[in-house]
């Protein structure tokens, strides 16, 4: 078979998310697979942390677009390794090397979701009041547009995690098996996800010069900043 009609069928395969197809990638090892998830992570998360990080500074813009990106796939990696533990605990016996591969069709059905938010979020950014002593971290208006484009990034996964139920149900055999593997699954993406993103900080600003990373990227966490921000917003 030509190499073009191949790649096109393996794209048909991924956006359909049928089981059979990628069932088959799974045992089979193919790389086109890996290949096309990690270029659907770059392509839907860059344009979403771009958006998340031009509301502080075009140079903030870049850097977030590189990060969020990175944030993910070192999230599919670690994600990979805890799941393919848990996997056969609960019923499911896979490999470490599918369930890696699972996860990671699972985040970049995520980053496509984030891409298409990407115009959602650019509205919201918008419209919010620029970096000012008005939209200092404690402001409700700086608050509100950080939860909007966390819950955005939240409904991303779960919808990425649910594309691989039927995945999972046929991998497993039984519906009660792959609802806990899918319920696990998302609770290590949550916990591990969150405190990457913590480290890697795409957040809009912290009062802050410029930077990648942050001059103290280990204090706090992510819950007690989405803790804080709600009560801002509701208090």
């Amino acid at each position: 078979m030509h190499p073009f009609p191949a790649h096109l069928k393996s794209v048909d395969y991924f956006l359909r998310a049928e089981p059979e197809g990628l069932g088959a990638w799974l045992v089979r090892r193919d790389s086109r697979l890996i290949w096309f998830c990690i270029l659907a992570v770059v392509v839907g998360a860059a344009p979403y942390g771009a958006v998340m990080g031009c509301w502080w500074s075009p140079l903030q813009g870049l850097y977030v677009a590189i990060k969020l990106p990175l944030l993910v796939l070192l999230t599919s990696l670690g994600n990979g390794l805890l799941n393919g533990m848990l996997a056969p605990l609960l019923g499911l016996n896979i490999t470490f090397r599918q369930s890696l591969t699972a996860v990671l069709v699972s985040f970049a059905y995520a980053a496509l979701v984030l891409g298409a938010f990407s115009p959602v979020g650019l509205f919201i950014v918008w419209n919010t009041p620029p970096p000012s002593l008005a939209t200092e971290p404690s402001s409700p208006a700086y608050a509100l547009m950080q939860l909007t484009l966390v819950v955005f990034i939240a409904f991303a996964g779960v919808v990425g995690n649910l594309r691989l139920l039927p995945l999972l149900r046929q991998l497993a055999g039984k519906r009660s098996v792959a609802r806990k593997v899918l319920f696990a699954w998302l609770a290590g993406n949550l916990f591990l996800g969150s405190q990457i993103c913590w480290v890697l900080r795409p957040f809009i600003w912290g009062g802050h010069p410029v930077s990648f990373i942050g001059s103290h990227p280990f204090q706090g966490n992510f819950y007690e900043t989405v803790f804080s921000a709600l009560r801002r917003v509701l208090f």
